[in-house]
C-alpha cells in the first residue's frame, strides 16, 4: 500500500514532537514493506529554525540514521496534489497545516480511492474551537485523535463524521535502555519551555526541588526565554538546548532520573493524554517521575510505571526516594519499559491503524517483504 502523509515537519523536532511519532510510524510501515511519503512544507517553522540554529547539518543527519524515510519538501502553491497522491491508498494530514491543503485533500478524496484522514495531536480542539470548525474535513474518513477527549470533540461539535483514539507511542527501534555510559548527574529533563505554558509547574516541579536538594541536573530545549534561563542557572541547572530526538535514549543512561511536567491544556482539558516524551522515556528504561495528570484512559500503572508527586514537596521526596532506593528505580524502570513494549510502540499503532482500515473496507497486508529503502528527497524531485 501507499501512504501519503503530510506532515508539518519530518527532518526537524525542533519544538516539533510530532516529528517524534511520525518517524516511528512511517518506519514501521516502511520495514512492512508498504510506501510512506512523507510531504513537509519548505518554508515550515519548526525546519526553518533548525536551520537557523543548526544548520542543513542537523537536516542532512536525520537521513542518516533514518535511511528508510522518503521526504519531500513542497510549497502549497506549487503543489501537485494530484500527483503527490498518484496511486495512493491512505493519505494522513496533521492538524498543523494549511486549511488550505487541508481542503484540498479532502477533496481529492472524494473523487479517489484514497481514504484521508485528518491527524490531531494538539490542544486546539479545546484552546481554539472555532478554529477547528473552520476547517474542511467534509469528504475525510474521519480523525486520528490523541486522546478520548479530543476525539470526542470532533464527534460532539460535528467537526467530522469519525474519530479513533490513536495514541502516541514510543519507536522501539531508536527508544530502548542503552547500555550506561558515564554518569553525567541526578537528572536530565527534555522539554521545551514555550508560551508560558506551564511556568510555574516547571518551577513547582522541576526547577525548586533541583535546587534544595542540590541535584546535579541538565535540561535540554528550545525558547527558553531570558529568565527561565536565569532560573535554571540560580538552581544550579546546566542548560543544554536543543537535542535531536535520536540522541535522548544515550543522553538517558547518563542520567537517574527524569520528571514528566505537563502543560497546563494537557493536565486541565485534554484528560488522559500524556506528551510522546513520557512514552519514549519509559521506553528508555529511565525511572521517571510524573507532576499530576489524569491518566482516564488507563494507559499506565501509575505507581508502578512511574511515581506520581502531587505538588513540590512529594516531588522532592519522590527523587530523594529514587536516588537513595536502587531496587526501587529498578523496579520502576523494569515496570515502565514493560507497560510500553507491551501496549505503546509503534508497531501496536500501525495495527490499530489497519483495524481502522480494515472496518472501513480497506485490507492492507499487514507484514510483507521490504524491497528497497527509500531516501529523503529534496523539493522538486520526484
Amino acid at each position: 500500500m501507499k501512504f501519503v502523509l503530510f506532515y508539518h515537519s519530518l527532518v526537524s523536532d525542533w519544538n516539533h514532537g510530532n516529528a517524534h511519532f511520525l518517524r516511528g510510524v512511517a518506519s514501521e510501515l516502511v520495514a512492512r514493506g508498504h510506501r510512506a511519503v512523507v510531504y513537509e512544507p519548505e518554508e515550515g517553522w519548526s525546519r526553518n529554525n533548525l536551520l537557523a540554529d543548526h544548520g542543513q547539518a542537523a537536516c542532512d543527519e536525520v537521513a542518516r540514521v533514518y535511511p528508510e524515510l522518503e521526504g519531500r519538501l513542497y510549497s502549497l502553491s506549487a503543489l501537485d496534489l494530484d500527483r503527490a497522491l498518484d496511486g495512493a491508498d491512505v493519505a494522513i494530514v496533521h492538524e498543523w497545516n494549511e486549511p488550505e491543503l487541508i481542503r484540498r485533500v479532502g477533496e481529492h478524496a472524494r473523487t479517489s480511492r484514497c481514504r484521508a484522514f485528518f491527524h490531531d495531536t494538539h490542544h486546539r480542539s479545546v484552546t481554539d474551537p472555532n478554529g477547528m470548525n473552520a476547517l474542511d474535513l467534509e469528504h475525510y474518513a474521519g480523525v486520528l485523535a490523541f486522546g478520548r477527549t479530543v476525539a470526542d470533540r470532533y464527534v460532539e461539535n460535528g467537526w467530522a463524521r469519525s474519530a479513533w483514539v490513536w495514541h502516541e507511542a514510543a519507536d522501539l527501534r531508536r527508544f530502548h535502555p542503552r547500555k550506561a555510559g558515564e554518569r553525567e548527574g541526578d537528572l536530565v529533563w527534555i522539554g521545551n519551555w514555550g508560551d508560558e505554558e506551564r511556568t510555574s509547574e516547571l518551577h513547582e516541579f522541576l526547577i525548586d526541588p533541583v535546587r534544595e536538594l542540590r541535584l546535579e541536573a541538565k535540561v535540554h530545549g528550545v525558547r527558553y526565554p531570558r529568565r527561565a534561563l536565569e532560573a535554571l542557572e540560580n538552581a544550579g541547572i546546566e542548560y543544554g538546548g536543543w537535542i535531536p530526538n535520536y540522541r535522548v535514549p544515550e543522553l538517558f543512561a547518563r542520567y537517574s532520573m527524569t520528571v514528566h511536567v505537563p502543560r497546563r491544556a494537557y493536565a486541565e482539558k485534554l484528560v488522559g493524554v500524556p506528551t510522546i516524551r513520557m512514552f519514549e522515556a519509559l521506553a528508555c528504561g529511565i525511572p521517571l517521575i510524573s507532576a499530576p495528570w489524569r491518566d482516564s484512559e488507563n494507559l499506565f500503572r501509575p505507581g508502578f510505571d512511574y511515581l506520581v508527586a502531587k505538588d513540590g514537596h512529594q516531588m522532592r521526596e519522590c527523587m530523594r526516594a529514587l536516588l537513595c532506593d536502587g531496587e526501587l528505580a529498578a523496579s520502576i524502570s523494569q515496570q515502565g519499559l514493560e507497560t510500553i513494549s507491551a501496549r505503546h510502540t509503534c508497531r501496536h499503532r500501525v495495527d490499530e491503524l489497519f483495524d481502522i482500515l480494515a472496518d472501513l473496507g480497506v485490507a492492507p497486508e499487514r507484514t510483507a517483504r521490504r524491497d528497497g529503502v527509500p531516501r529523503l528527497m529534496a523539493a522538486g524531485e520526484g
